[in-house]
């Protein structure tokens, strides 16, 4: 079987469906050359604001054109701020201290500077909780060229695992150009991952929000599962 590589984002404290095609891959690059985009997830995600989506944003310094691994963040304090914010919403979730605990130490064990250094951190520290562990890397790091766009993922994934599957995420039908995936060789596979509900305390469930929802509310363990492929 050859070797799956994803790619992605660093974004900020993903949904449970970035971790879900992580699970898939034997390779997993962070895609942290390229433009920042404001309004994205890279520096944002969702959280249960007492029953409706909220937004949990890192404040950022960004100039026009920068790439992800150029971001700063543009407060030192926002860590805190954060913490205080999730108290407010989860402290009555059943797993609210042990993971309060974790989080308050992989900020502190974050690196300073770049924003996407302290995502890829928090992530992949998330993901060892969740017993996810393919091989990280990082496309600033391999030497790809300027390509842009399919281009760029094809020569990602030939620089990584020549011949092997490229596991795109929910619509890159919709921007990737399958032709340019078989010229090179490379296989393609899709991750459609639908959150399954768990319980949240309340009949409406809230989909997309950051795997810190799940962790609160169920624990480690439980969304572990949520993640896995199922055999």
């Amino acid at each position: 079987m050859s070797t799956v590589v994803a790619i992605h984002q660093p974004n900020y404290l993903p949904w449970l469906g970035y971790f879900a095609k992580m699970a898939r891959a034997d390779i997993f690059v962070f895609l942290d050359d390229v433009q920042f985009t404001k309004g994205g997830y890279t520096n944002r995600v969702q959280i249960d604001g007492g029953g409706e989506t909220r937004w949990l944003t890192v404040p950022v310094r960004v100039s026009l054109g920068k790439r992800i691994d150029e971001i700063l963040p543009s407060r030192p304090d926002w860590r805190g701020a954060h913490l205080d914010t999730i108290a407010t919403f989860y402290r009555d979730a059943a797993h609210y201290r042990t993971v309060r605990e974790w989080l308050a130490d992989a900020y502190d064990a974050a690196p300073d500077g770049g924003f996407a250094a302290i995502n890829r951190h928090l992530i992949e520290a998330a993901a060892a909780r969740l017993g996810v562990a393919p091989r990280f890397l990082a496309s600033s790091a391999l030497d790809v060229g300027d390509a842009e766009a399919t281009t760029r993922l094809v020569r990602i994934v030939e620089s990584v695992a020549p011949g092997g599957t490229y596991l795109a995420g929910r619509g890159g039908e919709s921007y990737q150009d399958p032709t340019a995936f078989a010229d090179a060789g490379i296989a393609l596979a899709r991750s459609d991952f639908a959150a399954a509900p768990y319980d949240q305390g309340r009949a409406t469930f809230l989909p997309g929000l950051s795997v810190l929802d799940a962790a609160f509310r169920i624990g480690w363990d439980a969304t572990a599962a949520l993640v896995h492929p199922k055999p």
